[in-house]
């Protein structure tokens, strides 16, 4: 920042002046080229391409609230990766599933990761649950640029709120609006897919390892009709990322727990190939 602190050991002037508990607005006062949204982009024709991410869905149980992704990404009709993650853990007790363009996703969870820090160092106080909800909304606003031109961020956002006492799950749109999900929710090119199937296994009373279960068979509904969302692959030994946040805190689920439980849906699968039903009233 200040080149005349530079090999001295001395933060610069600006680190030490005190401001805003929000680090966006800290970069954008001191290094505002640093925020995704105000990088230039080279002058192209057409959309650019690159690596997207889907699909991720969110369910909720009494005691908390599960947030899971599919491994795949792609660019146009090519596999760009086939084990990305997508599920970030936000802080203490909430999580970022992306979908969307996944290197700009990816560096605003990072940036979100540090929001959410900087806040609790500057006020010594956690956000709430909501007030985490506004800011990711901030952010995926400021980079309405960038989706104007094809590279778009649309997260879900899952915590638990320790004033209500109850998972919460939070979806967006690509201009920054928030919208609260009761229940269960998806995003990401899969999501309808994921969503019917949810609609039809959803609960209120759900234990913590059927909500697992549902989401496992949410995200194999998805990649069963769309190209772009990635089933468990059991020959790469590749599985869905599966993240649940209780009043414990968030727990990303081992790659043991999480094959464990493909594999158990994969086996009901080879009985019932359509999955299971809805349960009869």
């Amino acid at each position: 920042m200040e080149a005349n602190t530079r090999g001295t050991g001395r933060l610069p002037a600006a680190f030490l002046t005190p401001g805003s508990s929000s680090f966006m607005d800290f970069l954008s006062e001191h290094q505002p080229e640093m925020l995704p949204g105000n990088r230039r982009l080279p002058a192209t024709q057409g959309v650019l391409e690159a690596p997207h991410g889907t699909t991720i869905v969110a369910v909720t149980f009494p005691g908390g609230v599960v947030l899971a992704g599919d491994r795949r990404a792609t660019m146009g009709n090519v596999i760009a990766q086939r084990d990305i993650e997508k599920v970030f853990p936000a802080d203490e007790y909430s999580a970022v599933g992306i979908a969307g363009t996944a290197g700009l996703a990816v560096e605003m969870v990072k940036l979100f990761q540090l929001e959410l820090e900087h806040f609790e160092k500057v006020e010594g106080a956690q956000l709430s649950l909501e007030g985490k909800a506004n800011r990711l909304s901030t952010m995926i606003r400021s980079n309405l640029g960038m989706a104007m031109q094809g590279l778009a961020v649309v997260p879900l956002f899952a915590g638990y709120d320790l004033d209500r006492e109850k998972g919460r799950i939070f979806s967006y749109d690509v201009t920054g609006g928030r919208s609260e999900e009761h229940n269960f929710a998806a995003t990401g090119s899969g999501s309808i897919f994921a969503r019917g199937a949810m609609k039809k296994l959803f609960r209120d009373d759900l234990t913590e390892e059927q909500a697992t279960t549902l989401v496992v068979q949410a995200l194999y509904d998805a990649a069963d009709d769309d190209s772009a969302t990635g089933g468990p692959d059991v020959a790469r030994r590749i599985y869905p990322i599966i993240t649940v946040i209780t009043e414990d805190g968030f727990r990303r689920l081992t790659e043991g727990e999480s094959s464990e439980l493909s594999r158990a849906v994969l086996q009901r699968r080879l009985e019932e190939p359509d999955g299971p039903k809805a349960a009869l009233l």
